[in-house]
This record gives structure tokens, sequence and C-alpha cells, in this order.
């Protein structure tokens, strides 16, 4: 039997709603766990909202936040939703604190609400790669897995790459 993944969602692009092009977006609802259900994953999981922010906005004190929820977390593997702009200092920080789990943190690049997404391709990945990666902190984007201390958000290409 597959262990329980747990999914810490902390908002971000892939969260994101624009109610028309001259609107401000709002973080909304978590979409991972839509995306899970139709499918039709046949693991377990659980879903906990801990932030709803854009990551620009995310401070050092949401990442002890977020480090303290996952050492909390009885599940040794965890898949953390998180803006594209700050996931690597968040990743960074989580490494510091030299978190005895498999944590893979992922998101998009436009909102997952948005056609051409790449929101379910990445949760997508980020749950294979989730499963056989050994404890550790990882970022999972564009089909690859990322060290975060040898990674970088490559804004012109949209997309990340390796340093």
């Amino acid at each position: 039997m597959q262990e329980t993944i747990s999914v810490l969602t902390t908002g971000g692009t892939i969260d994101k709603i624009y109610f028309d092009a001259l609107s401000e977006f709002q973080v909304g609802e978590p979409q991972i766990g839509a995306f899970l259900r139709e499918a039709n994953v046949r693991f377990s999981f659980s879903i906990r909202s801990l932030l709803r922010k854009d990551s620009l906005d995310l401070t050092d004190a949401d990442r002890d936040f977020i480090s303290n929820e996952i050492e909390l977390e009885t599940t040794r593997r965890i898949l953390i939703t998180h803006g594209t702009d700050t996931m690597l200092a968040t990743a960074l920080a989580l490494q510091a604190r030299a978190i005895e789990k498999t944590v893979v943190l992922t998101g998009a690049m436009l909102p997952a609400t948005q056609r051409g997404s790449d929101a379910v391709f990445n949760i997508g990945y980020a749950v294979g790669v989730l499963s056989v990666l050994p404890a550790g902190v990882y970022v999972a984007m564009n089909g690859q897995v990322f060290d975060p201390q040898y990674a970088r958000k490559n804004r012109a290409n949209n997309c990340f790459e390796a340093v």
C-alpha cells in the first residue's frame, strides 16, 4: 500500500483567479484537489491550504510557518504548491531546516484555470517524482527536478533551469 501524500498549498499563480484583463487578481481556492480527482489517481492524499498569497508577498515568517507545518506532518512525502517567483527561496529555507522527509515544490507559470496552463503537467510530474525521490527538498517544474541550490527561474524563457 502506498503512503498518503500530503499536499500543502500556499497560493501563487497556480491558484490565481483573474476576473477580467483590467482587474487585480485574487488567490482562489486550491485547484490541485480537482485535478487529482479528475485524473482518477489511485493513491491516498490529503490537502491543506496553509496560505493564499502571491509568492512575492511571502515573508521569512511565512517560510518558518511552512517549515513548521511540514515538520508536524505525519506523512513522509509532501507536495507543496507555490508561486514560482519565490519558490526557490522557500525551497532553500526548507533545505536549511534539514527536514527528513521528501518535499517537492511545484507551481505554474499561468493560473490553473487558464487554457494553456502548465499546472496540470507540473502537478502530475511532481507527484511522480515525489514517489521515487529520497528525503530532501526539490523543485519540480517544466519536466525537470531541481536542487534549489542549483536552479533559477528564467523569466525570459518562462521556465526553470539548472545553473
